[in-house]
């Protein structure tokens, strides 16, 4: 699984498709106090992207007001928060880590990523995501009950082929990739 997602083009291509839906949906509820967004793309220098859809994946999409200039980023399934990373890269490293051991070794060389961030990654998943808002309010939802062995647990429960699977769970995780926003009154 792991590599044939990382050596699809189609998939990526379909990451960029739903990014830029979530991003119209976000540019159409507009801001708070009701000016108009405008595109305020972050660039971005993703690793773990393949050559040929890298260029698409150089920018975050995120908004600014016209009226009070505050940020809007939307949602997404390329990337997961602020981490340089993919997030397709982020579940499948940490699905697939399990420590120092041979295997995540030959997994840190394969994708280029250091077994610090393998276990940094597996701490988060381990330690703020069951905290978090996201699984607070849906992890109750999963029938069997997923265990806490996270991310893996989680993508067993959904059901389709690698890239179905993946795809849904990337979709699951948005609401992670944002920060929560506080109600505000402009500047």
């Amino acid at each position: 699984m792991c590599h044939a997602l990382l050596q699809n083009p189609q998939f990526f291509r379909w990451l960029l498709r739903v990014d830029a839906e979530l991003a119209g949906e976000a540019r159409g509820a507009g801001c708070a106090c009701g000016g108009v967004l405008h595109r305020a793309d972050y660039p971005r220098k993703p690793r773990g992207c393949p050559p040929e859809v890298r260029a698409d994946f150089a920018t975050r999409f995120s908004f600014c007001c016209n009226r009070c200039r505050c940020r809007t980023t939307s949602m997404s399934v390329r990337f997961l928060g602020r981490r340089v990373y993919l997030a397709l890269l982020v579940v499948l490293g940490s699905a697939r880590h399990a420590g120092q051991n041979p295997g995540a070794v030959r997994l840190s060389t394969t994708l280029a990523i250091p077994l610090r961030t393998l276990e940094r990654w597996r701490q988060w998943w381990k330690d703020q995501f069951p905290r978090s808002t996201l699984w607070q309010a849906a992890g109750a939802r999963f029938l069997p009950p997923v265990t806490e062995r996270f991310p893996t647990s989680l993508l067993e429960r959904f059901v389709g082929d690698a890239a179905a699977a993946m795809g849904h769970l990337l979709l699951f995780l948005t609401p992670v990739t944002v920060r929560p926003t506080a109600l505000r009154g402009g500047r």
